[in-house]
C-alpha cells in the first residue's frame, strides 16, 4: 500500500494587534507493507524529515520481547550496535514506556541530571522522540537529533505528526520483537582517517569512520564510487594502513603495525575475494587450492572447501574449462582454505549475471552460516537484503546503517 499525501500544522501570531496563522507544509512518502513494515516506511520516509527538519541524525528504536529497545536503523556516523535502553531507562526508554513524545529543544543547557548526557559519542544540541506504535502496542521509538543549534517548536510538530502518521499504518509487530544477537568484538575501527599524496595533493578518503565487526556477521559496506569503501575493506584486510585513528583485531593494534606484522595478520586470519578470480591458468581447481594450503599452518582440506562452494567434481579441470561463476567459487573455496576468521569481498559479482549471481551468493551463505565473518563491498542494493548489518558509506564517514532482523536467502534475491 504507498501513502502518499501533504498535511498542514497551522500556528497563530500576532502581527499589529492582529490575529495570523501560517502554515507548515510537510510532504510523506512511505511504502508500507505488512512484511518488512519499519524497512518500508520509516526508513523511506525519515531519510525526508532529515532535510524537512534540518536535523543531523535519526534514530529508530525497536523493541525485543524482553522489553529491551535497540537501534534499528540509524543515520549518524557512530556505531550504536551495542547500545541500548530497558522500558523506562534514559529519555529513550521513558518515552517508549509512557507512550508520550519529549522535545528537548535545548538540550545542552537542560538542568536535569537524568537525561543530561549524551549517548554513542553523538553530540546533541537538541533532539525529539517520539514513540512509535501500532493499533495495539507501542513498537518503539523515533529519535530526531541536532548537532548545532535547536529545533523550532514547529519543527518538532511536524516530525510528531509524521512519526503519528506513519506508525499509525503499522498492524503487525512481530517481526521486530526479535533482537539481533550480536557477537563479540573482532574488529575495532575508531577515527579512522586516509589520506593520499600526490605531490602538493592531498586526497582525503576516509574523514573519520567509526566502526565495530562483530563475529559470524554479513556486513555490506554499500556506496558510490569514491564515498571510501574500498579503502575501508582494504584497511580491515591489513593491505593498507591508516593516516589517523586506530584499528584492533581482537587484542591486536594494527594501527602502527609493521609491514610484516600486517602479512602475518592477512596469513592468519583473513580471506580476499575479489572480482577479478586470480587463479592459476595453468593448475587444476585443487591444484590451486592446494597451493594456498602450503602457505598456511592448519589449512581446510580442499575438497571439503569445494564441496562448500559446491565445486567438488570440478577439482581436476582447469580455469579456462569453468564458466566465470565457478571461477569466483574457486576464488571463495580458495580463500576457505585457510580457515580465517574474516572473509572480505570486494565486488564478487560485479562482472556476472543475475543466475551467476546467485550461484555465487548462495556459496557465500554457506560461508558465513558456517560462523566466518563476511565483509563485502557492493553497489547492489538487492543483496544488502543478505546482510546482518548495511553500512552506506558517503563522503569518507559511515553515514546510515541498517539492522537487518531477517535476511533473506541468496534465492529470494531479485534484481
Amino acid at each position: 500500500m504507498l501513502i502518499s499525501g501533504r498535511f498542514f500544522v497551522y500556528n497563530e501570531y500576532m502581527e499589529n494587534g492582529m490575529l495570523k496563522y501560517y502554515k507548515i507544509i510537510g510532504q510523506i512518502n512511505a511504502v508500507i507493507s505488512k512484511s518488512d513494515t519499519l524497512n518500508d516506511a520509516l526508513k523511506n520516509s525519515l531519510k525526508a524529515l532529515i532535510d524537512l527538519c534540518n536535523a543531523n541524525y535519526v534514530v529508530i528504536w525497536y523493541r525485543d520481547k524482553q522489553d529491551v529497545l535497540h537501534p534499528y536503523y540509524w543515520i549518524c556516523p557512530c556505531d550504536l550496535s551495542l547500545t541500548q535502553y530497558n522500558s523506562g531507562e534514559g529519555v529513550v526508554g521513558a518515552v517508549y514506556k509512557n507512550d508520550k513524545s519529549m522535545r528537548l529543544l535545548d538540550y545542552r543547557n537542560d538542568q536535569r541530571e537524568d537525561i543530561n548526557n549524551d549517548f554513542a559519542g553523538i553530540s546533541i544540541s537538541s533532539f525529539v522522540c517520539v514513540p512509535i506504535s501500532n493499533k495495539y502496542e507501542n513498537v518503539g521509538v523515533i529519535e530526531l537529533i541536532k548537532e548545532e543549534g535547536q529545533f523550532s517548536q514547529d519543527d518538532a510538530d511536524v516530525f510528531e505528526i509524521m512519526a503519528n502518521l506513519i506508525s499509525y499504518q503499522i498492524e503487525d509487530s512481530e517481526k521486530f520483537k526479535q533482537s539481533w544477537q550480536l557477537g563479540k568484538s573482532i574488529i575495532s575501527i575508531k577515527d579512522v582517517k586516509k589520506e593520499y599524496k600526490n605531490g602538493e595533493i592531498i586526497t582525503q578518503v576516509l574523514k573519520g569512520v567509526n566502526l565495530d565487526i562483530y563475529d559470524g556477521e554479513f556486513v555490506v559496506l554499500l556506496g558510490e564510487s569514491g564515498c571510501g569503501k574500498s579503502t575501508l575493506l582494504n584497511i580491515i584486510g591489513g593491505m593498507d594502513k591508516v593516516t589517523s585513528g586506530n584499528v584492533a583485531y581482537l587484542n591486536q593494534d594494527l594501527t602502527d603495525a609493521s609491514q610484516e606484522e600486517l602479512t602475518q595478520y592477512r596469513r592468519d586470519n583473513i580471506g580476499f575475494i575479489f572480482q577479478s578470480y586470480n587463479l592459476m591458468p595453468n593448475l587444476t581447481v585443487k591444484q590451486n587450492l592446494d597451493l594456498i594450503g602450503e602457505l598456511v599452518d592448519k589449512p581446510l582440506d580442499s575438497m571439503e572447501a569445494l564441496t562448500l562452494v559446491g565445486l567438488a567434481d570440478k577439482k581436476d579441470n582447469y580455469p579456462s574449462q569453468l564458466s566465470g561463476g565457478q571461477q569466483q567459487r574457486v576464488s571463495i573455496a580458495r580463500a576457505l582454505i585457510k580457515n580465517p576468521k574474516i572473509i572480505m569481498a570486494d565486488e564478487p559479482t560485479a562482472a556476472l549475471d543475475y543466475d551467476t549471481s546467485i550461484e555465487v551468493l548462495s556459496a557465500l551463505e554457506n560461508v558465513y552460516k558456517k560462523g566466518t565473518t563476511l565483509v563485502m563491498v557492493t553497489h547492489n542494493e538487492e543483496i544488502t537484503k543478505m546482510a546482518d548489518r548495511v553500512i552506506r558509506m558517503r563522503n569518507g564517514r559511515t553515514y546510515e546503517i541498517t539492522v537487518n532482523l531477517h535476511p533473506l536467502k541468496a534465492s529470494q534475491l531479485l534484481w
